[in-house]
């Protein structure tokens, strides 16, 4: 949306002109009724739920996962089993353990006030669980929270005293309407004026499933010019990669193999190089 609204003022002749060549989507959020709708292809394809429960649900729900016909009794009947199975699991990273998510995070107060700079230091209960972000363990997250809350830190950001009482990762505080239901279109317009595109995912990522990405690039009818193969960081399998052409425009779609939603915050180096080839013009 950003890429296409600064297409437009380039067009319409807006100073200053920007100088844009391509634009990068991870892990991005692009038709809802897409993605929520390969959840459960995606569960299938990485034997989270049996053959069994998918092909009940593929015959009876026609597709439409994510909102059935509450009239279809055999939709509803072969969805149970199948939820029973994957709402335990984290859909932000199937591999990682699903905890607690912070619910005090607003305008004035966020769950990082009732911890001190102590928990960075001391070490975490033993036998505890490991959690990227929860309730009361935001093992990951720490430090962006004490950097980004740091006076010195706002001053150098240029942040305007009294306008940031207490920063938090995710800002749920903001109120806004969602009135795009999907980009696909825009995707579209953008190849129609040949700029560049990089699509990356993180593959144990259900949120946003690499099938649901594949499947909105494969409605935009280009052609493959590079196949499905692996791209490598070290001399180790990094992902997979596949490239796509419409006239001038390129799209190249990648896997981050082993990452989650998002990819980069659990494979950075990986993702790292990913980057770098793309923004040289280097092939992944």
């Amino acid at each position: 949306m950003v890429a296409l609204e600064i297409l437009r003022g380039n067009e319409a002749g807006l100073q200053p002109r920007m100088s844009l060549q391509g634009y990068i989507i991870g892990n991005g959020i692009t038709d809802q009724n897409i993605e929520n709708n390969a959840q459960i292809p995606y569960a299938h394809r990485m034997a989270l739920i049996s053959n069994e429960y998918f092909e009940a649900a593929k015959i009876s729900c026609n597709g439409e996962y994510d909102n059935p016909d509450p009239n279809n009794l055999q939709c509803l009947l072969a969805l149970q089993p199948i939820h029973e199975c994957i709402n335990p699991l984290d859909d932000g990273q199937i591999l990682e353990p699903k905890c607690a998510k912070p619910h005090l995070i607003g305008r004035n107060h966020t769950f990082w006030d009732d911890f001190s700079i102590d928990h960075l230091l001391l070490p975490f209960v033993k036998g505890g669980m490991w959690c990227r972000v929860s309730f009361v363990q935001d093992q990951n997250y720490a430090t962006s929270y004490v950097w980004a809350n740091d006076p010195t830190v706002q001053e150098a950001l240029h942040i305007r005293k009294g306008m940031i009482l207490g920063w938090t990762r995710c800002n749920h505080s903001l109120s806004y309407e969602i009135n795009v239901q999907s980009v696909v279109q825009f995707h579209k317009l953008l190849s129609e004026k040949g700029y560049q595109a990089l699509v990356y995912s993180g593959d144990h990522d259900m949120i946003v499933s690499y099938m649901s990405t594949l499947k909105w690039i494969r409605s935009l009818n280009m052609t493959v010019e590079d196949n499905w193969r692996p791209w490598v960081v070290n001399g180790q399998v990094a992902g997979f990669t596949e490239k796509y052409k419409n006239n001038d425009f390129y799209l190249t779609f990648v896997t981050v193999k082993g990452a989650g939603h998002t990819a980069t915050e659990f494979k950075p180096k990986e993702c790292f190089a990913m980057l770098d080839r793309w923004l040289s013009l280097y092939p992944l």
